[in-house]
């Protein structure tokens, strides 16, 4: 696939948008709007983005990743914030050279389907990790099932999380799990400052398990649950599967591609 007609998108910070300046004067960037309905059936559902080009970090990353994740449009983030491990490194040279020869990462986030104490169900998408807190001095009490049996009867701890290869070096990493490579085709559950069971440090599992939190004494102790960005609050159980009805894909250039990044983040120190 050739890439042409390329869109930018750029975080609202002094580095993002002085980059975008200068990235607007050397190139034709097409609108992201949806092209309108036709009646004509080789255009319908025709994109004409071939790929979107992003400025800004990871957060702004992942909050890209959520808005246009229907539009099954490549994405080639360029850093313009703090650690930018889902991007590469800033140039305004050779953009579409660097985009045609880059390395595509295809992801699936996680589901998670969560239900409150007062009875309403949401269910959100998350690429780095599904976590649990607890919302008051008290520490949260969680039952742990995976795949219909149940592994942890009960953990006391400040909370819980699952994590995809992706999300593996971020929270997860600082939370004492592992990071995991990006074909290992496993996800990470990891106990938040757990206190017990004291020995219990979490679990690598299959990127297709099922996994669900049951909310022990969820008034007296309440949890909220987090999707990447997004917070739910008063839950009393969230159940979570990987979505691969949804799939993302991520350019990166050859000497930065994901894996290798996943590979050399377990020697720096």
């Amino acid at each position: 696939m050739t890439f042409s007609q390329i869109a930018c998108v750029a975080d609202t910070t002094e580095k993002a948008q002085k980059a975008f300046k200068e990235l607007s004067k050397r190139y034709n960037f097409v609108s992201l709007s949806k092209p309108k309905a036709t009646k004509s059936k080789a255009r319908r559902g025709a994109n004409p983005v071939d790929a979107i080009v992003v400025l800004g970090g990871d957060g702004f990353m992942l909050e890209t990743l959520h808005k246009y994740m229907s539009r099954d449009i490549p994405i080639y983030g360029m850093n313009c914030g703090t650690v930018g491990f889902l991007l590469n490194s800033y140039s305004p040279h050779n953009l579409l050279e660097r985009i045609n020869e880059a390395r595509i990462s295809r992801l699936h986030p996680l589901r998670m389907f969560a239900r409150t104490q007062s009875g309403k169900q949401q269910e959100l998408l998350a690429f780095n990790e599904v976590s649990l807190f607890r919302q008051s001095r008290q520490a949260a009490r969680i039952r742990v099932t995976v795949d219909h049996v149940v592994r942890v009867q009960e953990m006391v701890a400040d909370g819980i999380m699952v994590a995809t290869p992706a999300g593996s070096t971020a929270y997860n990493f600082s939370a004492g799990g592992p990071i995991l490579p990006f074909s290992a085709n496993l996800i990470c559950l990891t106990p938040i400052s757990p206190f017990r069971p004291r020995r219990w440090r979490g679990a690598l599992l299959p990127h297709n398990s099922s996994i669900t939190f049951e909310i022990l004494e969820p008034k007296k102790r309440p949890v909220s649950a987090v999707a990447d960005f997004t917070e739910i609050r008063d839950v009393v159980s969230v159940a979570i599967t990987e979505n691969t009805k949804t799939t993302l894909s991520l350019l990166f250039d050859p000497e930065h591609a994901l894996e290798e990044r996943m590979v050399k983040e377990q020697f720096m120190y």
